[in-house]
């Protein structure tokens, strides 16, 4: 049950769904959130643990309703412990190996809970997030220094993405009447394991969506790497040092971007990295660093999860008298890719208040706007996802 053991209790397939059921929301997400201008990128895994922790509290038709649009495929009493096991593994990943500055691989995924301090939290929801988020109870005055609250959260949260994610919450977000906050915050920095060699990175075109071209510095390398292409794109697997993680490039047909894009969902997904196979390819990539800040209640919504933020919000398992509505959840994702590798952070907080993610060398050219994503390869969990329709960012 969901009160003993640990992550024992979770089977293969109990993991597996959960991944699954991770990587449909995922794409979801992308599919609503694409309608944004320029680049894209975001930590969906990031998302799906924040609101698992919020789900622990959710009963009725808000449960419901976040079951159904966050891919929740298993019981709350299963639910957590996979979650559990997920995170296990992934902190088990990169050792020994390096990360792109040097130091050493990290990825750091970390939840918190900032209640505010006289509020009654049910005992069986502070020991869900506890057990299985390691999500202790932080207990914040928001109802007499809200903006107090708010800069301790972000400073919590700039600490975990290593300064990455410097201001998740902004001042409009927190009032007087903000019950509980949880966040999630995910860094990552891994280096190649085949490194682009900087002498080999020269300025060239890359062309926009509207077909103007920028310059950019673009990175070349010719190397067996995990490749496939079928019709209107191709697809190049970047591993990182250690070989557990890797870099999914989607390159869309030149003119093919928005119909690629479109038909792109999880089942589209998964059959393309089935298909990846091991092949000489020629591989150019511009560097490039941006980040992408959104609030996602819209989204959420339009996905179905629409009680949650309401008064009719159901979150009785979560104190005594009920009440709680979420208000805000709001995401930040940076990344950065050179020739050494990648550095990527996200953070996500949910605000809470009371009613009132040698052959011929096969020509791998990203000159133009392509997907990517950044996954767990033996899970399969999608930790980052996103696209680059400009590389200046």
């Amino acid at each position: 049950g969901a009160e003993a053991g640990g992550p024992s209790e979770t089977s293969a397939a109990d993991l597996e769904t959960q991944v699954k059921g991770n990587s449909a929301f995922a794409l979801d997400l992308y599919q609503v959130l694409k309608a944004n201008e320029g680049n894209l990128f975001l930590s969906p895994y990031s998302i799906s643990l924040a609101l698992a922790m919020t789900y622990a509290g959710a009963r009725g038709e808000t449960e419901a309703q976040m079951a159904a649009t966050l891919h929740y495929l298993l019981p709350q009493a299963q639910l957590h412990p996979a979650f559990y096991a997920l995170d296990q593994a992934l902190a088990s990943r990169g050792q020994g190996a390096a990360g792109k500055d040097g130091e050493g691989f990290r990825l750091h995924i970390a939840n918190a809970l900032w209640g505010q301090e006289d509020e009654k939290f049910l005992p069986g929801f502070l020991s869900v997030t506890e057990q299985y988020y390691d999500a202790g109870l932080h207990l914040v005055d928001y109802a007499r220094a809200p903006d107090k609250a708010r800069r301790t959260i972000n400073c919590w949260i700039s600490q975990q993405t290593e300064g990455r994610i410097k201001d998740l919450i902004p001042p409009d977000a927190v009032d007087t009447g903000v019950r509980l906050i949880l966040t999630n915050a995910i860094y990552f920095n891994a280096a190649w394991a085949e490194q682009f060699d900087e002498g080999a990175t020269s300025d060239g075109p890359f062309y926009r969506l509207d077909g103007s071209q920028v310059n950019v510095p673009l990175m070349a390398q010719s190397q067996h790497f995990p490749y496939a292409e079928g019709p209107g794109y191709q697809a190049l697997e970047l591993p990182y040092d250690g070989y557990e993680l890797a870099m999914v490039i989607l390159l869309p047909e030149e003119g093919g971007f928005a119909g690629f894009e479109d038909s792109l969902d999880a089942e589209r997904l998964e059959a393309i990295l089935k298909a990846l196979d091991s092949r000489q390819v020629a591989v150019t990539l511009p560097r490039f660093e941006f980040e992408s800040k959104f609030s996602l209640n819209e989204t959420l919504q339009a996905l179905g999860m629409v009680n949650a933020f309401s008064t009719a919000a159901d979150f009785s398992g979560m104190t005594p008298g009920g009440g709680l509505f979420i208000s805000d959840v709001i995401h930040q994702a940076f990344v950065a890719v050179d020739e050494a590798g990648t550095e990527a952070a996200a953070a996500t907080a949910v605000i809470m208040p009371k009613s009132a993610a040698p052959e011929e060398p096969i020509e791998f050219t990203a000159n133009r706007p392509f997907l990517f994503l950044i996954r767990d390869l033996e899970s399969g969990t999608i930790l980052f996802l996103g696209r680059v329709v400009d590389p200046r960012g």
